[in-house]
């Protein structure tokens, strides 16, 4: 499709407008059209308010929804929902889900729950005079804000602390108010950027026509919450004897199964590149239960990266340590997630996750995330140290590649049935599926 124009007033069209003009861009605009319209809800009110979630909203786009039985954390069983697309990762958060809980399950506890806002300003005045007077001003800005506060302090949270930070050693004039917050089980992104826009608001009020600063201007530049909570964090972790791997793979003892994953971490603490894969493989798990959940995997994601290079270096988000016969394998990780508000509230499936999952508070969604995040990273760096990442994940793939050559139920059953001592590949697919059509062919 190629765009013919600058197109004016797109989002004031209606939907079936919208489609319309998108189709017709298309060589078979009648099956686009079609084919938009069939992903729509058959309830018009819950496709009312998929459509109010975004902007320009033409229909929905599907993304498979499984489930992981068998995890235990802190001796609980539960059944964690994940939403992604890739074939092997609810596979492997299961598999490690059902091997860890043998062996005392997972173990989780909350480190902190306290989030940052911060306003960003630029001043050429006296800031230490500003610091002087600052409980003045840190009152009259709690006060501001006593009207939002309000119901988040009944339940238990609000504004924990506020500082002015110095930061023109890094760029000229440039200070920053620093506010700490408790959003207790919301993610908290509207409550904290509503606070920092009236400290903002207070803030130039104070500065500027206070009369105590002189005639030198300060110009706020933004308001916003921050994505980096390393205050908000959770540590996971599993344990057992090195004896309990006995078994594993039928190539390695327990010792060297044990001695090949401990360096496997320890490349992923040392080397970027093998770092980013293997933080890659624990995400594939934390941003399958947020999605579950209706929470924004996007920022959780943007935290934890930030977290694994906090030191100067991107490493590993998980610690192994192996002494005196046991093994202890370990993630730690600052994950702001919540379970009210936003579409954890609105979205009919996000409120069955939550349903599903015992209606958790967020630090205990914070565990959850984090256990199915280190599932999945055990799950990976065991393939890799024994047979090889392919094998499991291609035969997952499996069914994928059979849909892009159009296999039959009987093809796929075939199929599945052979590739069970086979190695899958597209090209070995590809002519197992000419063989046996060729055999149908003759007859």
């Amino acid at each position: 499709m190629t765009r013919k124009h600058i197109i004016s007033g797109f989002s004031k069209l209606s939907k079936e407008k919208k489609i319309a003009l998108i189709a017709s861009r298309m060589t078979d605009s009648e099956r686009v059209i079609a084919e938009l319209e069939s992903f729509w809800h058959r309830d018009p009110e819950i496709q009312k308010l998929f459509d109010e979630f975004s902007e320009n909203t033409l229909t929905n786009y599907f993304f498979p929804y499984g489930i992981a039985p068998n995890v235990k954390i802190n001796g609980e069983l539960f059944m964690v929902p994940m939403v992604i697309e890739e074939s092997s990762v609810v596979a492997a958060a299961a598999n490690s889900a059902k091997f860890w809980a043998g062996k005392g399950g997972f173990h989780s506890e909350i480190i902190s729950t306290v989030k940052n806002g911060q306003v960003h300003f630029v001043w050429k005045g006296d800031f230490n005079r500003l610091k002087e007077l600052f409980p003045q001003l840190k009152e009259k800005l709690l006060a501001r804000t006593a009207p939002i506060t309000a119901n988040m302090e009944k339940r238990g949270g609000g504004v924990l602390d506020m500082e002015l930070v110095d930061m023109t050693s890094s760029l000229d004039d440039y200070y920053q108010l620093s506010v700490k917050f408790d959003t207790r089980d919301s993610m908290g992104a509207n409550f904290i950027n509503s606070c920092l826009e009236e400290y903002a608001a207070g803030l130039r009020e104070f500065v500027n026509e206070s009369g105590h600063f002189g005639e030198e201007p300060l110009h706020v530049i933004m308001s916003i919450l921050s994505n980096y909570t390393p205050e908000c964090t959770v540590r996971t972790w599993v344990e057992c004897d090195i004896s309990d791997f006995a078994g594993i793979d039928d190539q390695l003892t327990a010792e060297e199964f044990v001695w090949k994953f401990e360096k496997a971490v320890q490349i992923a603490g040392v080397d970027v590149y093998r770092a980013a894969t293997h933080n890659k493989g624990i995400f594939n798990g934390v941003d399958a239960v947020a999605l579950a959940t209706g929470n924004d995997f996007r920022a959780i994601e943007a935290c934890g990266h930030a977290w694994a290079a906090r030191d100067g270096q991107y490493r590993s988000l998980t610690e192994v340590r192996v002494e005196g016969g046991r093994f202890l394998y370990s993630l730690t990780l600052p994950i702001a997630i919540g379970t009210v508000g936003g579409l954890t509230s609105l979205h009919p499936m996000a409120r069955f996750s939550l349903q599903l999952l015992g209606n958790p508070s967020a630090p205990q969604l914070m565990q959850i995330a984090s256990v199915i995040g280190l599932a999945n990273n055990f799950g990976a760096v065991k393939s890799l140290t024994t047979k090889g990442i392919q094998i499991g994940h291609m035969k997952m793939h499996l069914l994928n590649i059979l849909n892009m050559f159009n296999a039959e139920e009987r093809e796929k059953a075939k199929a599945v049935e052979f590739f069970k001592n086979h190695k899958v590949s597209y090209s070995a697919v590809a002519e197992f599926l000419e063989s046996i059509r060729k055999k149908r062919a003759k007859g």
